[in-house]
């Protein structure tokens, strides 16, 4: 009987020492894709990913080796709400008699 290797599921994931010595300080991913192609020890798995800034904006692209049991689903995060732009107000030049 052989049993299938942990997979990765697509989505927004806080990384943090429970997935790889290497963060330390825990970051935020989107991973968007589980590379199968590789073949890394079992329960470990290469991804490639969006680092999320704080408000959710990827601020890099990387290729990860995490172990599949220390993601830890994150929610999406808070879209920043819509500003309308300010309008400007048109300034205007005061009328001087004579010039």
């Amino acid at each position: 009987m052989s049993v299938a290797p942990p997979t990765v599921t697509p989505g927004v994931y806080r990384l943090a020492r429970a997935a790889s010595p290497q963060f330390v300080v825990p970051i935020t991913v989107r991973i968007f894709r589980h590379l199968t192609d590789r073949h890394p020890p079992w329960g470990w798995a290469w991804v490639d990913c969006y680092q999320l800034d704080h408000r959710g904006d990827a601020i890099d692209r990387r290729t990860l080796f995490v172990l599949v049991e220390g993601l830890e689903p994150a929610p999406e995060p808070a879209a920043a709400p819509a500003v309308a732009p300010r309008r400007r107000q048109a300034r205007r030049a005061s009328a001087r008699a004579g010039a």
